[in-house]
């Protein structure tokens, strides 16, 4: 099997310092210490452990900040936003390949495998990696998530996604899309069409439904990929995610790496 390429996504928010870099005191989010190991340290180590896995690239706004990583990873300047940034390393990386972001802090081998092995297995040209709310709930009780409320499931993201083909592409410059108007309701939906709408709001959009009407509008046939450990769907966003990350780890050596 070739080794898989992968995109950590580390670029931040706009415009002043992230919180939780403020909080750790250090340059970047993606350098937060979580039991002594910066996230994005966590991240890499994940992937290298990886067998499937090959060359790492670190898409970020300010490459020099990650200079302590550049004999293990290829790293790229950040676009504006996540989807222009895939899309700008997708040029380059090409299909197949694996994203991620960098303050995925639980990232875990047995993860990524169980995610590689049901995308190959999906047909699809783009799988994303999810997890129920019951599956959420069940592995991290204290967690707080955003949830996806469709008509068969509730689902949150696991922050890994698999490119399958050159046809991912066209998803990603939807995402460029409706990430444009983001600010815009109305206009992201006029772009995923008024019947995508009136389900939603009605409460009758199902798993399917997505799939079908994602393909319908680039021609790339997308599969969402149920993980099995709820934990997969914590990332660490707020300071609450980080106090949450620091006891999940915290029965594990500061040393070691999940």
């Amino acid at each position: 099997m070739t080794p898989l390429p992968v995109l950590v996504l580390a670029g931040s928010r706009e415009g002043a310092l992230d919180p939780l870099a403020r909080y750790g005191k250090v340059t970047h989010k993606a350098l937060l210490p979580i039991q002594g190991v910066p996230m994005v340290e966590r991240v890499i180590k994940a992937l290298e452990n990886t067998p499937q896995i090959g060359p790492i690239w670190v898409s970020i706004e300010d490459p020099e900040c990650l200079q302590a990583y550049a004999d293990r990873v290829h790293l790229l300047p950040a676009a504006s936003t996540p989807s222009a940034s895939v899309s700008q390393a997708l040029e380059l990386i090409g299909a197949p390949c694996l994203v991620t972001t960098a303050d995925h802090a639980l990232l875990r081998k047995e993860w990524i495998e169980e995610f590689l092995s049901q995308s190959a297995q999906s047909g699809a040209d783009l799988t994303a990696a999810v997890a129920s709310r019951q599956t959420v709930e069940r592995d991290v009780p204290a967690t707080k998530r955003t949830y996806i409320p469709l008509s068969d499931r509730q689902l949150s993201g696991c922050n890994l996604f698999w490119l399958g083909t050159p046809r991912a592409g066209a998803v990603v410059k939807l995402w460029e899309k409706l990430q444009q108007e983001r600010k815009h309701p109305f206009r992201m939906a006029w772009l995923l069409g008024p019947g995508t709408l009136v389900k939603a709001l009605l409460r009758r959009l199902g798993t399917r439904d997505v799939e079908e009407r994602i393909q319908a509008l680039t021609g790339a046939r997308v599969a969402l990929i149920e993980m099995g450990n709820g934990q997969a769907a914590v990332d660490v966003d707020k300071l609450e995610d980080y106090h949450l990350v620091e006891r999940l780890l915290d029965p594990q050596p500061a040393s070691q790496v999940p």
